[in-house]
């Protein structure tokens, strides 16, 4: 054993049997009805055994001579606190969720966020999450809060991933505190409070970088607080965060809710001195609380001082204000009689105006109309002409095509006569020398015959023979004569065929090209008559071009006398408002009065910006982006609220600054918008 401890006089350490004989005897006189004075008992009891057993066995081991260091005995006693308020948060969490079923079971009924034990219980819890947390320091400022183990939960958990969006979309919470309680909100009406919470402790290398080693979540008790919290699933919380302002709530714990009477008769002064201790000990909390409150009605004081003297200021401006455009008011008016005088002269004169040049546009139109007229009765007469004209084109270029089309038959039945002439011409050139042939072998033949008289008797039969074949080749020859005959009459028949076939032709193809010439005679006389027309038309067209442009001019003659009207409307308007307005300037003297009080009211307005602390803000209000070493805070000089540098980056001067200082995008427009109305 290395440690060394602190030596007490013998006396005043209880033993363990007196001890316990101390707690039969307590338990056996009196039970409180309150839970919360047997858990404080239960943990001092627990205390003064770990104290004595402690004392005994340094005593025993022989280390009570030496003396004792003041580190040692701080980190025990520090050690001792940490066990001491880890217990009593775990037995205050251990009522809490008690007394809260047993009034939702009671009651039957979904639990609103008005519900005092549900109230109580998330103050207790959010204790529970403070206890052991490491104060984080940055450039600004020094950053303790809740809300930093609670956003692990989305990246371990994707199921609290509409939690977080849900939170950070809300825009009536500004610090880290609220967001927390909003997500402590959400968790507890999806009945996943106690899954999330067990979800973070199994990754307690995550938690070191937020809490202490001695914190309550990094101990066993985390454990058992996220035990108890799985009985919150039996009830039915209906929770609205869009009224309650969680920023600026208190987190007192208030044990009035478990204090009950007690039961016993006997009243002995032990429960007297308890009782006393326990009302000690309340009061004391009830007291540090108080401390807390008076301290921030304080600042808020001073603020709202501030507020008021900047405020009295900016009623000295409103005066000032007030007189100049009474000023300006004197001025208007001046310059609304001259306006009015003018306006009234310049009437008049285009009124004149207008009347003249109206009564010479009723002249024109109606010599226009009539011209129009006849120039519309000519040209339809002129499109009917041209449509009979086209008429009678599209029919001889109908008969012409056709006389072309017949042309080309007759060709082609003259080119197939004339080669059918050449086959037969062909066919008797071959006949003439095929009756060549046989006169040249007959001429041989008897040559022969002669040179061979003297071999005729020795062939006789063979001469016979030839004589035969002779005989049937003269018949072939007369055969052929008689072909060739019938084929000369045919071709003679033929020529006459085609003879009286070319004579019609010619008469017809003579006939056609009387007719063509007729037809390109006619076709001249059309085309000069067309281009006759197409002068015409183009004259006629030239003619409806300058009736266009002068109807255009007439148009806009129109569009210039209903300028002008509309302009004289205007003109009547503004006479009318400025009236009204001279009116209304006798009223405002009156009213004047009323912006006073307008005025007193939006001071008092103003007097609820309150000067945000850079500590409570750790993402921009209006885009909610997280600060950072590159995105620094800003405070708007109007509203108080801290944004980043994008989004106040505009300059104004206020009543309570005398140079352009930061102000925010939203109360810029509304400052423009409220110089703009008070200078209309």
């Amino acid at each position: 054993i290395k440690e060394d401890f602190e030596i007490i006089d013998e006396k005043q350490i209880p033993s363990t049997t007196e001890l316990k004989n101390e707690e039969k005897e307590k338990t056996e006189e009196a039970r409180w009805s309150a839970p919360i004075l047997s858990l404080a008992k239960k943990a001092s009891e627990n205390l003064a055994l770990s104290y004595g057993n402690a004392l005994k066995s340094a005593s025993l081991v022989g280390f009570i001579s030496k003396p004792v260091s003041n580190d040692s005995t701080a980190k025990t006693s520090v050690r001792c606190h940490a066990m001491e308020e880890r217990a009593n948060l775990m037995n205050m969490m251990k009522l809490s969720i008690k007394i809260l079923i047993q009034s939702a079971l009671s009651l039957g009924r979904t639990l609103d966020s008005d519900f005092p034990p549900l109230q109580q219980f998330f103050v207790v819890l959010e204790h529970c999450l403070k206890h052991g947390l490491k104060v984080k320091k940055t450039f600004i400022g020094q950053n303790k809060s809740f809300f930093g183990p609670l956003e692990l939960v989305e990246k371990l958990c994707p199921e609290a991933s509409d939690i977080a969006t849900s939170v950070k979309n809300l825009p009536e919470l500004k610090t880290a505190v609220g967001r927390g309680r909003a997500w402590l909100y959400l968790a507890l009406m999806q009945k996943k409070l106690a899954d999330y919470l067990k979800v973070l402790l199994d990754h307690k290398h995550l938690l070191s970088e937020f809490y202490e080693p001695d914190a309550l979540m990094m101990e066993e008790e985390g454990a058992v607080i996220v035990g108890l919290l799985v009985g919150l699933n039996v009830i039915d919380a209906n929770l609205c965060l869009k009224g309650e302002d969680l920023d600026s709530q208190v987190g007192v714990i208030d044990f009035s809710l478990y204090l009950k009477e007690t039961q016993d008769s006997d009243g002995k002064q032990d429960g007297g001195i308890t009782a006393v201790l326990d009302q000690k000990h309340y009061v004391e909390e009830l007291n540090r609380h108080l401390s807390c409150t008076v301290a921030d009605l304080q600042n808020k004081i001073d603020c709202l001082e501030k507020t008021n003297s900047k405020l009295q200021e900016e009623l000295a401006a409103a005066t000032d204000r007030i007189g100049s455009l009474q000023e300006e008011q004197q001025q208007l008016k001046q310059q609304n009689e001259l306006i009015r005088e003018r306006s009234e002269k310049s009437v008049e004169v285009t009124k004149e105006d207008t009347k003249v040049e109206l009564d010479t546009y009723k002249q024109s139109r109606q010599g226009l109309d009539e011209m129009y007229s006849d120039v519309w009765k000519q040209l339809k007469e002129e499109k009917k002409i041209r449509l009979e004209l086209e008429k009678e084109l599209e029919l001889q270029i109908g008969m012409k095509t056709e006389m072309e089309i017949a042309m080309k038959l007759l060709e082609k039945d003259t080119h197939e006569k004339q080669d059918t002439l050449v086959a037969l011409r062909q066919q008797l050139e071959e006949v003439k020398a095929i009756n060549l042939q046989m006169f040249h072998k007959s001429q041989n033949a008897e040559s022969s015959l002669q040179q061979k008289t003297e071999a005729i008797s020795s062939f006789e039969g063979k001469t016979n023979e030839m004589m035969t074949s002779m005989k049937q080749m003269e018949e072939r020859l007369q055969h052929a004569e008689k072909a060739r005959q019938a084929a000369e009459e045919r071709c003679s028949k033929m020529k006459q065929e085609l003879a009286g076939r070319l004579d019609t032709c010619r008469q017809q193809m003579s006939q056609l090209d009387s007719k063509c010439s007729t037809l390109e005679k006619e076709l001249k006389s059309e085309k000069e008559q067309r281009q006759t027309l197409q002068k015409e038309l183009h004259q006629e067209k030239d003619a409806a071009t300058l009736l266009k442009t002068e109807l255009q001019q007439m148009e806009g003659l129109k569009k210039e006398l209903r300028k002008l009207q509309d302009e004289k409307q205007q003109l009547e308007k503004v006479c009318e408002e400025q009236e009204q307005a001279l009116q209304e300037m006798g009223l405002h003297l009156s009213q004047s009065k009323l912006k006073m009080e307008d005025i007193k009211e939006v001071n008092k307005a103003l007097k609820g910006h309150t000067w945000l602390k850079d500590d409570e803000a750790t993402h921009c209000k209006q885009c909610e982006k997280e600060f950072s070493i590159s995105r620094r805070k800003h405070h708007c000089r109007n509203c108080g609220d801290i944004f980043c540098n994008t989004c106040s980056s505009n300059e104004l001067a206020l009543p309570s600054y005398p140079k352009p200082v930061r102000v925010c995008d939203t109360c810029h427009t509304l400052l423009l918008q409220r110089c703009s109305s008070n200078s209309s």
